[in-house]
């Protein structure tokens, strides 16, 4: 197991991901509120769906338990598909009083997300979501052994303009986040600040 901490220390520590996520999912929103409905197809669940549902999620356990029931019914789903579930099980751990869930939903992440990525390690928005989830865990929980690799490779599709499924404004908001993170050499720096002049 991932965390080997006093359930002490989890329990009274307060998880930043609510003001990530919202930072994160503002770029995915659209201008107008999506509510989730029974009649969502979501046996090929959309991006762009998605993406407004998990701005719901960030602060509704609610939302947050009710996606990932419907995500996990999804037959063959896709990489980025479980992105979608890792980010949620991020969420669960932030929505959890209990410690031995939040260590249990934060391992599940990382284990969701090692999957996703090894079935398409190219794909900015899964590096971005893990990306986004490991700078803002504490390092004293050691769930950040993969920024630098998301980092790189992130910039080196960015580089290619190789987006997947990201829209520009997804595009930009990766950018923005990776160059306000401070975890950017000066090269990086130049390489991205380049990469969103060009959008």
């Amino acid at each position: 197991m991932l965390f080997k901490l006093p359930f002490r220390l989890l329990y009274n520590f307060p998880f930043r991901l609510g003001a990530m996520f919202f930072c994160l999912m503002l770029a995915f929103a659209a201008n107008h509120a999506y509510a989730y409905t029974a009649d969502d197809d979501l046996a090929d669940p959309k991006p762009h769906i998605i993406r407004k549902l998990l701005l719901t999620a960030i602060e509704s356990k609610k939302t947050t338990d009710s996606l990932y029931t419907s995500l996990a019914a999804v037959k063959s789903p896709s990489a980025l598909t479980s992105g979608y579930m890792a980010t949620l099980e991020a969420l669960k751990a932030k929505h959890a009083w209990n410690p031995y869930y939040k260590v249990k939903y934060l391992n599940d992440c990382e284990k969701t997300f090692k999957a996703a990525t090894h079935r398409d390690p190219h794909n900015i928005e899964i590096r971005f979501m893990r990306f986004s989830i490991e700078h803002n865990v504490p390092g004293f929980l050691g769930y950040n052994k993969n920024l630098e690799a998301d980092k790189a490779e992130i910039i080196k599709q960015l580089g290619h303009k190789h987006y997947a499924q990201a829209d520009e404004a997804l595009v930009k908001t990766i950018i923005n986040f990776l160059l306000e993170s401070k975890r950017c050499t000066t090269a990086e720096t130049h390489s991205l600040k380049q990469y969103l002049a060009a959008l």
